[in-house]
């Protein structure tokens, strides 16, 4: 997911998204953890994801 996706969308949505990301990170880590997760790296790419939703979320609230 890029930064100019994350800046179009509203506060509800971003909120939305954390939580589909959070699901999405904890079953990566389950796959991980019994050895059938196929690309480790989609681990990074979905904490970074993770992490400009919050940063997005932030500001918007420091905005407000």
């Amino acid at each position: 997911m890029k930064a100019n996706e994350i800046k179009d969308l509203t506060k509800e949505e971003l909120e939305s998204k954390l939580g589909d990301l959070k699901q999405e990170l904890f079953n990566l880590r389950f796959q991980h953890s019994i050895n059938q997760l196929e690309n480790p790296m989609k681990l990074k790419a979905v904490k970074k994801d993770i992490a400009r939703v919050k940063t997005f979320l932030s500001k918007l609230e420091a905005d407000a």
